[in-house]
């Protein structure tokens, strides 16, 4: 039986789809529907559905799918345990946010590459929602968001959530404290419309009773960053992100009463019983994080800590 074909079977199966799964084998789409022929042929059995446009497997496809899985990891084992090949030689597809992206993402590459240089990457940065389509889909091999993906073949770790903080210009922002009523004077620039910071930050600004002079959202932490740099507004940013933009020195963080949400951190990945480089590279960027200031201690479930208001501050609990 020739594991080929069988590995193009799995990755259809595991899909849902023949135009995704050619894809992810860089394969074309005839070259793939030949493979599950010659499968077919060779079993006696028709493995997929083919009356109409709607994707299924047939109760042999279904049947034969478990044993696909299996005798692609059996392929694996006996490859790890002869010693044939190098486990990272393949091509892997990597999406992340923007505050992955300006925070870790890129020193933790360049480790990577020094630890596994055969490795080629393909590095995708989307909001959350295209990036969690993507790896469902199985466009994308690992991504990093603020979200956890959910789907069949789809597994996600949960990382250390990043600290959330109010940035302004040092020059126009001399106070050592702020209370969130005072911040709401200023223009507030968060993520875009519906991502988990924004919501954060409009249920905050609720649960205090503050009413906000404006909020805009946008998608570019870099823009966000430029913008306060020219004097418009202050920016909810990921903390470890700003300190990364060493071109930027008159950012400030500015003291606040209340404690913004932490930004939860998922990766997310499709597994794959051909080769354990998605883990490799899963473990590597947990380890990578973990060596973060406060990496070990963060809990990511956790919810952000709330801080009681200065004298002469707001009577109501701050978060």
């Amino acid at each position: 039986m020739n594991l080929r074909f069988v590995e193009a079977f799995y990755w259809v199966a595991s899909l849902k789809s023949v135009t995704r799964a050619a894809e992810k084998l860089f394969l074309t789409q005839s070259a793939m529907s030949s493979r599950i022929a010659a499968l077919e042929e060779e079993l006696g059995v028709l493995l997929l559905d083919r009356r109409d446009k709607q994707f299924r497997l047939t109760l042999a496809g279904t049947r034969f799918f478990v044993h696909s899985q299996r005798l692609l990891e059996l392929q694996r084992e006996v490859k790890a345990e002869m010693g044939a090949g190098a486990p990272l030689a393949v091509s892997m597809r990597i999406g992340a946010i923007e505050s992955v992206l300006h925070s870790w993402l890129i020193p933790w590459i360049e480790q990577l590459r020094v630890d596994h240089p055969e490795l080629a990457l393909e590095l995708t940065v989307e909001t959350t929602p295209i990036l969690v389509e993507q790896v469902q889909r199985g466009t994308q091999d690992l991504v990093f968001a603020a979200l956890p993906a959910s789907a069949d073949g789809v597994r996600s770790r949960s990382l250390p959530p990043m600290d959330m903080v109010f940035m302004g210009h040092a020059e126009l922002h001399r106070k050592r404290r702020y209370t969130l009523a005072e911040l709401g004077e200023f223009e507030i620039l968060t993520f875009q419309r519906g991502s988990l910071p924004h919501v954060a930050l409009v249920d905050l600004f609720r649960q205090e009773r503050v009413e906000p002079r404006r909020v805009h959202t946008i998608s570019s932490i870099s823009a966000m960053v430029q913008l306060v740099q020219g004097g418009f507004g202050v920016a909810t940013l990921p903390r470890n992100a700003v300190q990364r933009m060493q071109t930027f020195p008159n950012l400030k963080q500015l003291t606040c009463d209340a404690t913004l949400q932490p930004l939860p951190i998922h990766a997310s990945y499709r597994t794959d019983p051909t080769t354990d480089a998605v883990q490799t590279v899963v473990k590597s960027a947990l380890a990578f994080v973990e060596t973060l200031p406060g990496g070990k201690s963060r809990n990511a479930g956790a919810p952000p800590k709330r801080i009681s208001p200065r004298s002469g501050a707001s009577k109501k609990s701050m978060r």
